[in-house]
């Protein structure tokens, strides 16, 4: 196979004298080591700062795409549902053509998430500033996805708790909570309904920052395959290749 590919390699070559270049096969051997080694004379220095720079570049987009009206609330994978703990408040408001409540409730929640991601952008620059990438090479030859995937694995809690106070007040702000206390009120107006309740903020937060590192995983993907896509030198330089 790797025969058939040198062989290729030389087809597509300009001719040239056959002292000067040596065998078609020698040739087309020389591309295919220098495509190979491509990311072999980056410093582990580049390749950190590429990596944290295509994090930053992919969080932008990311903030762009989901921190808008109708962000979450119209995507088919990112929309927040009702937590489970409300399934049964949203039944029972059903059966007493109260439903809209619910549905209500649901808008607000993406309201809230879109609300709070341009806000928290800097907090996620500042955590991607902060990473250690003593891997960065195994990271940059990693899948497509590695430097998101190992920036979620360091630093989601940290982050959600820088997080928690923005969705908290974005929650209040959209008038989430408000349709929090009105739905629950009257749920309960209904005879022998079953408890329920549910942690609005941690529930929006886990949402919003899951949904954060899905869409950042495919900006880094994009990065790092369309040349499209690296829109700064550094970017180029280390992914450009």
């Amino acid at each position: 196979m790797r025969r058939c590919c040198l062989v290729v390699l030389a087809i597509l070559l300009p001719p040239v004298a056959a002292h000067a270049e040596g065998s078609l096969l020698d040739r087309g051997e020389a591309l295919l080591q220098k495509g190979s080694s491509s990311g072999a004379n980056l410093s582990t220095g580049d390749i950190a700062s590429g990596l944290k720079e295509a994090l930053k570049v992919g969080t932008g987009r990311v903030v762009d795409t989901l921190g808008r009206v109708d962000g979450f609330a119209k995507s088919k994978d990112v929309h927040i549902p009702l937590p489970a703990a409300l399934h049964t408040v949203q039944g029972a408001l059903k059966k007493v053509g109260m439903s809209k409540m619910a549905d209500d409730l649901e808008l607000r929640l993406n309201r809230a998430a879109e609300a709070a991601l341009p806000k928290a952008k800097q907090l996620f620059w500042n955590a991607i500033a902060a990473m250690s990438l003593d891997d960065a090479r195994a990271i940059y030859n990693g899948p497509k996805d590695a430097a998101t995937q190992y920036f979620k694995n360091k630093m989601s809690v940290p982050l959600a708790n820088d997080m928690r106070p923005i969705v908290d007040r974005s929650l209040a702000e959209v008038g989430a909570v408000k349709s929090y206390e009105q739905m629950m009120a009257r749920y309960k107006s209904i005879p022998l309904v079953p408890d329920a309740k549910a942690d609005l903020t941690n529930y929006t937060l886990d949402k919003a920052i899951d949904a954060a590192f899905l869409y950042l995983g495919r900006e880094e993907a994009a990065i790092r395959q369309d040349p499209a896509k690296q829109t700064t030198a550094l970017l180029r330089k280390v992914f450009g290749h």
